[in-house]
């Protein structure tokens, strides 16, 4: 029996389970997709993100959503929402973001997970606006802003991101409901 909270055409959204841990911690470690971040993750550190993002869907309803493919049922990774409250012009804010594996690259899966993401936080949680981030050098995922309607709010300097100059520069793009 699927336990998802949503799908979009392709895509299962669920909360975290204590299996997923080992194939985030896969993706956490591989340098290629955590090369816009300032360090790979360990599985110790994955399992503490987990928790968190149990621990948000308890809350408030949502987190970054663990998502598998609706056909085959593999985990790909991550796409949702979260609460920020770092240092910055916009938080505290829902921000939208997502983390594959290398094999779910080029398939359009952040696409259309995003935009799904973004159908229940208007229409299902009521949210006003949410807000998505990411070092001006990564063009993928501020690609994947464009394309499902967000704009340019501001370019900031990431609070996490100040002791490593190549990321700290970042763009916030946001987007309200339709």
């Amino acid at each position: 029996m699927d336990n998802y909270c949503f799908t979009s055409t392709r895509l299962g959204f669920r909360n975290w389970l204590p299996g997923d841990i080992t194939a985030m911690a896969a993706i956490n470690a591989n340098p290629e997709v955590m090369r816009y971040f300032p360090a790979t993750q360990d599985r110790e550190q994955t399992a503490a993100f987990i928790d968190r993002m149990q621990k948000l869907y308890a809350a408030r309803g949502f987190c970054y959503f663990a998502v598998e493919t609706l056909a085959e049922k593999e985990w790909i990774g991550f796409i949702g929402l979260a609460w920020q409250e770092y240092d910055a012009p916009f938080t505290p804010c829902v921000d939208m973001g997502w983390r594959l594996k290398p094999e779910a690259w080029g398939k359009g899966y952040a696409t259309e997970g995003a935009k799904r993401c973004l159908h229940f936080a208007f229409n299902d949680l009521g949210l006003q606006q949410v807000i998505a981030t990411a070092p001006l050098v990564n063009r993928k995922s501020i690609r994947v802003m464009e394309q499902i309607g967000m704009k340019p709010l501001l370019q900031f300097k990431h609070p996490a991101l100040l002791a490593h100059p190549e990321l700290e520069l970042c763009v916030a793009y946001s987007i309200g409901p339709a």
